[in-house]
């Protein structure tokens, strides 16, 4: 039986780092690997140096874009239905580190036994896993260094808990649907038979408001896609000119995605180390997917990745979902 959060409260909780090793590949390989190929491209995992972060952060609160306030409102209306669908005593695995309002409030509100945020970069993880710690010192925190796109072990001392897996924020978006059903597999061989997955979902809706979301009149998402070739820049004395280039995301009707580009408006040669990337104009860098789904159809994905849907709850103007799967 677990302790009830009440007694839970009056401990103090454990925190503890486990390194599972993922092999990383190098990020200059990765890089010339993307700008080989036809069309060019680069992941946005390296959207997120220290200045992305911060840019992002400034996205999140932009009148354009609209998913974080609504995901987060989300959460408000609907945490004492998910607090009963879970029960006590679960361990939450969040897939990404995470500090933001969103883990906070489910942390505060469900009170779990334990909690393993997860992330493939651990200098990162470890510091805000401890930051977190600092605010719920109740809470037993195990950070777990995981490639948490494929199947991993959790911590032993989370073996016996009831297992809630938690992906917010429509970062399930940034797969292509093949991929999504690879990654919800996935995690369904680390959650277990009978575990849940919480999961944010932008929806299918009118293309101009999806296209503004990531077309702001200030400028911070264009900044923040152009941040990616600075970070490469700086990492590994790439020289791009960041003046060269320009910021475009349209919706893709075919594919059902916000695809997000940055276009040479010149003739140019850019140089990583001896290694020569020649562009011409209008040559365009594909940075990042961001897939949007009809509930329809991301509940056929979940159940193609092994799971069935339990609830799924969404907004006023059926912007954004939440869904609360079971794994089958």
């Amino acid at each position: 039986m677990q302790p009830s959060a009440q007694a839970s409260r009056s401990r103090r909780g454990e925190f503890r780092f486990f390194d599972l090793q993922p092999r990383t590949a190098s990020m200059r390989d990765e890089v010339l690997e993307g700008l080989s190929r036809e069309p060019k491209q680069l992941s946005p995992k390296y959207f997120y140096d220290a200045a992305g972060s911060l840019l992002f952060e400034q996205i999140t609160r932009l009148p354009e874009y609209y998913l974080t306030r609504t995901e987060i409102a989300l959460f408000d209306v609907h945490l004492d239905d998910l607090a009963r669908a879970l029960g006590d005593g679960i361990c939450l695995v969040e897939y990404g580190s995470g500090t933001s309002a969103k883990i906070r409030k489910l942390l505060e509100r469900l009170q779990p036994a334990a909690y393993v945020p997860v992330d493939i970069s651990g200098e990162h993880l470890e510091a805000q896993a401890r930051a977190l710690h600092g605010d719920f010192p109740w809470l037993d925190v195990f950070p777990t260094c995981a490639d948490f796109t494929g199947p991993f072990a959790l911590p032993a001392p989370v073996g016996d808990l009831p297992r809630v897996g938690f992906f917010p924020g429509s970062s399930i978006g940034n797969f292509d649907p093949a991929g999504a059903e690879r990654f919800l597999r996935n995690t369904r061989i680390t959650i277990g038979a009978g575990g849940r997955l919480l999961v944010g979902v932008d929806r299918k809706k009118d293309v101009a408001a999806l296209e503004r979301a990531y077309n702001d009149r200030q400028g911070i998402t264009a900044a923040f896609n152009l941040n990616v070739l600075a970070h490469i820049n700086q990492r590994l004395g790439a020289d791009f000119v960041l003046e060269r280039f320009t910021h475009a995301a349209r919706y893709n009707a075919e594919r059902g995605c916000i695809q997000m580009f940055l276009q040479s408006i010149a003739d140019q040669t850019v140089r990583i180390g001896e290694v020569e990337i020649a562009l011409r104009a209008g040559e365009a860098i594909h940075t990042e997917n961001s897939f949007k789904y009809h509930p329809d159809e991301f509940i056929e994905l979940a159940r193609r990745g092994g799971y069935q849907p339990m609830e799924w709850w969404t907004d006023e103007g059926q912007r954004f979902a939440l869904f609360l799967l079971e794994a089958s």
